[in-house]
């Protein structure tokens, strides 16, 4: 027999055992199902606390996709004044006078930022809108020898006519700058009539087209532009490009800049002068930078306030609903269930919001830009940073009112109520 006190295989009880039954924890479905039971029935509190968080988060697309479309409007127009052109001549004054090498345009064209370069060469020759003028008063114009790609490169764009092709570019034609038209009485090129024609140099050129007014080159608008193959063969021009124009990319123009005399002339860097950025593109840096910083403060104060609107109804919410809590405790919920319940029902009322606010935004905004005519820019990040926002401000503001709803005895909470 055993002793007694003893259970035959049975080991030692340590201490009592624990049979009260663990609480169940709730499915996502029936979560999101409690949390909108608050949400059904206040459904005019909802929705005014919806339309707090909605304009919040519309105001901050807005603010940011309104700011955006016309920063991108500023940025082509400060970008067509040359933010990314700069231009490379022989320097003046040398005795004896510098000469670029003539394969300058395809060294250039070398260098691994540069998107496009070209170039135009002084044929030194005189042009005068007939052969019974004075064979010295060039009215101030400049016969120039052109490359094929000196239009794309300096953003010119032709007003009337068209522009030189292999074709033409062989041939004694010309195309005019906007003042060397003006100044040589050639207004325009009407279809079906004869071309008019100018005198270069004793010989005569046909006039095929007329450029309009270029910002970026101004000493374009004063030339009157010959095909570089007719310049040598009927102006004895020498093939030496007399100002190379580069385009390249914005990021890399200091560094395009800083090589482009030992690209050009590796002998003697000395004889090329560069010119320096365009002032724009220090403004377009400039406005870059305010506006980013500009987006960011706009963003975080609709953002902020729209957080507190929410953390203020749940509040509320929780005052108002203490006898419901009490029930609930009562009846065995936990206390991680009343915080996931009111959390839950904080967080879908924040994203309600931000849906409808990031929707709103985006529709103001478009139609904004459409109606001034602006590039339309969707601000996709502020439309992401709006609904992923409004759901980390439904939990941020719901945190305080769950812990405190959860906190509540019941029976404190049935008798306040």
């Amino acid at each position: 027999m055993g002793r007694p006190g003893r259970r035959c295989g049975v080991g030692p009880v340590t201490g009592p055992i624990d049979r009260s039954p663990r609480p169940a924890r709730l499915a996502v479905p029936d979560l999101l199902a409690l949390g909108l039971t608050g949400l059904r029935a206040r459904p005019l509190r909802a929705v005014l606390s919806a339309l707090g968080i909605a304009i919040g988060i519309a105001t901050m697309i807005v603010v940011t996709g309104i700011p955006a479309a016309g920063q991108a409007a500023l940025l082509t127009e400060l970008t067509a004044l040359g933010t990314n052109s700069l231009q490379a001549m022989a320097a003046p004054d040398r005795d004896p006078p510098v000469k670029l090498p003539e394969s300058a345009v395809g060294m250039v064209q070398r260098i691994g930022p540069v998107t496009a370069a070209s170039a135009v060469g002084n044929t030194r020759t005189v042009v005068r809108r007939n052969d019974l003028l004075d064979p010295t008063d060039g009215s101030g114009l400049t016969v120039l020898a052109s490359r094929l790609d000196l239009l794309p490169t300096i953003n010119a764009r032709i007003r009337a006519g068209s522009w030189l092709n292999p074709a033409t570019a062989d041939f004694p034609t010309v195309v005019l700058g906007s003042v060397a038209a003006t100044r040589l009485g050639i207004a325009d090129l009407p279809a079906g009539e004869p071309a008019p024609q100018v005198t270069i140099a004793d010989r005569r050129f046909t006039v095929i087209g007329i450029l309009a007014e270029t910002p970026l080159s101004p000493d374009i608008d004063r030339s009157v532009l010959v095909g570089w193959s007719a310049a040598r063969s009927e102006l004895r021009f020498d093939g030496h490009p007399t100002v190379i124009y580069i385009r390249c990319e914005e990021s890399q123009l200091e560094a395009v800049r800083g090589v482009l005399a030992e690209t050009i002339s590796p002998e003697r860097p000395g004889t090329v002068v560069v010119s320096r950025p365009s002032d724009a593109l220090a403004a377009k840096r400039a406005t870059e930078g305010n506006f980013s910083v500009l987006f960011l403060a706009l963003a975080a104060v609709s953002l902020l306030v729209g957080g507190i609107g929410v953390a203020n109804t749940m509040v509320v919410s929780v005052l108002e609903r203490r006898a419901e809590i009490g029930l609930r405790r009562a009846l065995g919920a936990t206390r991680g269930q009343i915080r996931s319940q009111f959390l839950t029902e904080s967080t879908v009322l924040a994203a309600l919001g931000g849906l409808v606010g990031t929707s709103v935004g985006l529709l103001a905004t478009v139609g904004y830009a459409a109606w001034q005519g602006w590039p339309l820019v969707l601000p996709g990040q502020a439309a992401v940073l709006g609904v992923g926002g409004a759901v980390v401000i439904g939990v941020l503001a719901g945190v305080y009112p769950c812990v405190r709803a959860a906190r509540l005895p019941p029976t404190q909470a049935l008798a306040a109520a």
